[in-house]
């Protein structure tokens, strides 16, 4: 039987990441201590690896596939196959920021401005190339951790940390001066699995169920009766993907109005329909939007 060699993010990433596996119809089981989880389709081999080496190991073909970030991707230069991005933060829903920065009190405001200084960060080759192209003289030195506390101590001049609301660079009195790039998960391959047509056909099928299980987060569905002499008015209050769905129901005097809305919108939305006329209102949570 085919199989496909699919890495799954250890860390920050891997509760998502499995939750999202589950939404999009694959439940992934981790045992304690175990770095080979059971997955309930036989076509998948999974293993969990970090984020940060992911990339390396599908570049390597050890691994077909796997979920990463796009900055371990830059970081390790890997040369592997960009198949989806899968922004799923639970805090933004935005991409992450890798930014530069220094003590509020300092005297540096440019990248310019730290030539021959010290620059902490777990992110050591993208940073050294950052500033190289730039023509600037640093030293770039490894992270484990606390790389915010670098500066603070006097063990760097500056750092380059991964955020995505800056509110722990500034609880630690520092300020951005320079964002270096964007990065959010994305599903990898490497150009053997691509070029392979089993594998890239799995491949193709994932990267469709997560992005329509992402597209689900926050929507759902709505449905509702009302008169049909009331319909027109009830439609009109309705936001949807393309047209709320009207259908006669045995009684012609009623319809069956149904659509699918932005979570947020339906606290408010709701008073409205009942005053428009809709009736039997039913709120449903969404897997997939496809």
């Amino acid at each position: 039987m085919n199989k496909l060699k699919l890495g799954i993010p250890k860390g920050s990433l891997e509760n998502a990441t499995i939750e999202l596996f589950a939404k999009s119809g694959w439940r992934i089981d981790v045992h304690h201590r175990s770095y080979f989880p059971d997955v309930d389709d036989p076509e998948l081999e999974c293993s969990i690896c970090r984020a940060q080496e992911m990339s390396r190991y599908v570049d390597q073909g050890v691994l077909d596939a796997g979920i990463t970030g796009r900055d371990w991707i830059m970081e390790n230069e890997s040369d592997v196959v960009a198949v989806a991005d899968l922004i799923y933060s639970k805090v933004s829903k935005r991409p992450a920021r890798w930014v530069l920065a220094v003590p509020a009190d300092s005297p540096y405001r440019r990248p310019e401005d730290l030539e021959g200084k010290k620059i902490s960060t777990e992110l050591v080759n993208y940073t050294r190339r950052y500033f190289r192209e730039r023509g600037i003289n640093v030293q770039v030195e490894f992270s484990w951790g606390a790389t915010e506390a670098k500066v603070v101590s006097g063990l760097a001049d500056a750092i380059v940390e991964v955020t995505e609301t800056g509110s722990t660079i500034r609880a630690h009195g520092l300020v951005i001066i320079e964002e270096l790039m964007q990065s959010n998960p994305q599903l990898i391959c490497n150009k053997t699995a691509w070029e392979d047509p089993w594998k890239r056909a799995k491949i193709d099928q994932i990267a469709m169920l997560l992005q329509g299980a992402l597209r689900a987060h926050r929507l759902v569905g709505l449905k509702m009766n009302a008169l049909t002499s009331k319909s027109a008015a009830v439609v009109e209050l309705l936001p949807s993907l393309n047209a709320p769905t009207v259908s006669p129901l045995y009684d012609k005097n009623w319809c069956s109005i149904e659509t699918i809305v932005e979570e947020t919108v339906v606290r408010d939305l709701i008073p409205r329909l009942k005053a428009a006329g809709a009736e039997g209102i039913v709120e449903y949570s969404l897997n997939k939007v496809l």
